[in-house]
């Protein structure tokens, strides 16, 4: 039988972003340096989001390490992708690390290095500014700003069927 960590991580290499959800507890905390910390349906949003935006394209996911007790857990896992504002690979190597509460994740804290990122998918703009303050906000802004926008775009759905 797998364990809902391995669960979460074939259904994100799958791009499957209701069966990663189902692995959420709903008042999950998920936490990341290019989301920062986001609560319950809002977390479960942001992998719809990723989901939906990777699908077709040359995404794909490997994962290992996973460690599980009855009450946390832990996964290294890799994301390979390219950007698409710039059109530039990417592979992101990230730590993560989980609470379980009834068998669902209630707790998820990715972990990368946000200046290698930044550099792979941003070039020398991001090799320049990726260690800086200034860069982490605008990408937090930025990325919870996309985020704003699929949410409405689904309430916007939900409402007009």
């Amino acid at each position: 039988m797998k364990n809902v960590i391995e669960t979460f991580y074939e259904a994100f290499n799958n791009l499957d972003a209701e069966t990663m959800v189902s692995c959420y507890h709903d008042d999950i905390i998920f936490e990341d340096p290019a989301f920062g910390t986001l609560h319950g349906e809002r977390a479960k949003n942001m992998w719809r989001m990723l989901c939906e935006s990777q699908k077709g394209k040359d995404f794909k996911i490997e994962y290992s390490n996973i460690t599980i007790s009855a009450t946390e857990g832990s996964a290294s896992w890799e994301a390979f992708y390219t950007f698409s504002k710039t059109g530039r690979k990417v592979h992101n190597s990230i730590e993560a690390h989980f609470e379980l509460k009834n068998d669902k994740i209630i707790r998820h804290v990715d972990k990368f290095n946000l200046h290698k990122w930044s550099k792979q998918a941003l070039g020398l703009k991001g090799f320049v500014l990726g260690k800086t303050i200034y860069f982490r906000n605008k990408l937090k802004t930025q990325t919870n700003r996309l985020l704003d926008k699929f949410e409405l775009s689904r309430k916007n759905k939900a409402t007009s069927n």
